[in-house]
């Protein structure tokens, strides 16, 4: 009986004529079809943005403005465990941050970026409140040099930057975040560089958020950005962090401390002392005779 039904399904072409026809009528129902997977992506979409907010402590709405402030309440960074919030109000000046290592700088500057772009793609910050306006937002973080290319940290780093001053006279309201700008090069070429970025970023109503070592550049852009830092405790054998957003620049500096800490040869944290004692007085006596550094 089986051999006879396959002799019969292959001289009449069964199979095929079956084939062919639920094709067929799949194509004419195609756009039935796709409104059904839509559909059930969209329903997935929302479960999983709903799962996520059920598993927050906190999160919010945001609030699209259409000025140019960003506020941010309790804001706080998804992917670090009991993260410590911070809350800001950036409007007419950008922020520049400075602090030393592991102090909080980039997770805030990170932070405050996810938060925008969460905020329009899935309606939710992770944070009390948020307000912002319509941005397009672009970083300058973790840039990695390009081997294959044959492309230096810093040139990657040039050419976003690069993009950026073409996007900051475009018209759109754009927010940039850069971390250490210029640290792949010099000290005198780092500051002259991030000065004159920095100062033609924030035209057009854009809004910056970049962090620093260079306690030079926040007396030269002071009056073009607001001051803020993270600061540290250090005692005899650790250093200890409070990751809580502080107004004004920094005063304080640890580096030399870390490596006593971590035991680095005594005759080593000695000599870097004294080196940082004798380019201070130098700053100092640049500053005091009215010389630019």
């Amino acid at each position: 009986a089986w051999f006879i039904f396959e002799i019969f399904k292959t001289m009449f072409l069964l199979e095929p004529l079956f084939l062919f026809g639920v094709l067929k009528r799949l194509n004419t129902k195609r756009e039935e079809i796709e409104n059904v997977f839509k559909f059930v992506g969209h329903i997935d979409m929302l479960i999983s943005i709903a799962s996520l907010r059920n598993g927050l402590e906190t999160f919010c709405l945001p609030i699209i403005n259409d000025g140019d402030k960003i506020i941010a309440k309790d804001i706080s960074h998804p992917l670090i465990f009991n993260c410590t919030t911070n809350s800001i109000s950036i409007s007419e000046k950008s922020i520049l941050l400075t602090g030393s290592n592991m102090s909080g700088k980039t997770s805030f500057i990170r932070a405050i970026g996810l938060n925008v772009i969460t905020g329009f793609t899935i309606n939710t910050c992770f944070a009390k409140s948020m307000n912002f306006s319509l941005l397009k937002v672009f970083s300058a973080i973790r840039i990695s040099d390009d081997l294959m290319n044959d492309k230096s940290y810093y040139f990657e780093e040039v050419l976003t930057i690069k993009e950026m001053l073409k996007e900051s006279v475009n018209g759109n309201k754009n927010l940039f975040l850069l971390d250490e700008i210029f640290k792949g090069t010099n000290t005198v070429e780092r500051i002259s560089a991030g000065k004159s970025v920095l100062s033609a970023l924030t035209k057009n109503n854009n809004k910056i958020l970049v962090s620093t070592h260079d306690i030079e550049l926040t007396d030269m852009l002071s009056d073009e950005y607001q001051l803020y830092h993270f600061s540290e405790t250090v005692n005899d054998k650790n250093v200890g962090f409070d990751y809580k957003l502080k107004e004004g620049k920094s005063k304080n500096r640890n580096a030399i401390r870390i490596l006593e800490i971590n035991d680095y040869p005594k005759e080593v944290v000695k000599e870097a002392i004294e080196i940082a004692k004798e380019l201070d007085k130098t700053y100092l006596a640049k500053n005091t005779s009215g010389n630019t550094v």
